[in-house]
């Protein structure tokens, strides 16, 4: 499987991406590299892309359970190397999935078969950090 993308310069340290899907999104640096903080920071997408992959595991799991869920909402916070390259040392996963008499043991098994088997992202994430979850549940 290949997926493709192209990162385009637009000024200062602007940058519009777009993947082989055809949509774009953009990043921006910080402001001592130029940036004007008019989008996301490259390392704040790649959080951003752990926390799509597994959300959609766990969500797409979830409902084949068939748990009554309302929301699914995962918060990351990452902990980068200060030295470079500054990869990610630490991540925290916190899930929280709002719905009606969840069933707790359905849910941590969705995140753990997630985070050990289906989300990519994730695999890659543990190349360098240590990447620990916790799940809340809101009953509704």
């Amino acid at each position: 499987m290949t997926n493709t993308a192209r990162v385009s310069w637009v000024d200062g340290a602007l940058f519009v991406a777009e993947g082989g899907s055809g949509h774009t999104i953009t990043m921006d640096g910080a402001a001592d590299i130029g940036g004007r903080n008019l989008a996301s920071r490259p390392m704040e997408v790649m959080l951003m892309g752990m926390g799509g992959c597994t959300a959609i595991d766990v969500v797409s799991m979830l409902k084949k359970q068939r748990q009554d869920i309302e929301g699914v909402e995962v918060a990351l916070s990452g902990e980068r190397a200060g030295e470079h390259p500054m990869v990610y040392t630490e991540v925290k996963l916190v899930y929280t999935v709002r719905g009606r008499k969840l069933n707790r043991a359905l849910v941590e098994r969705a995140v753990l078969l997630s985070d050990e088997k289906y989300c990519s992202a994730t695999a890659m994430f543990k190349k360098t950090a240590k990447v620990t979850r916790e799940v809340v549940l809101v009953e509704i």
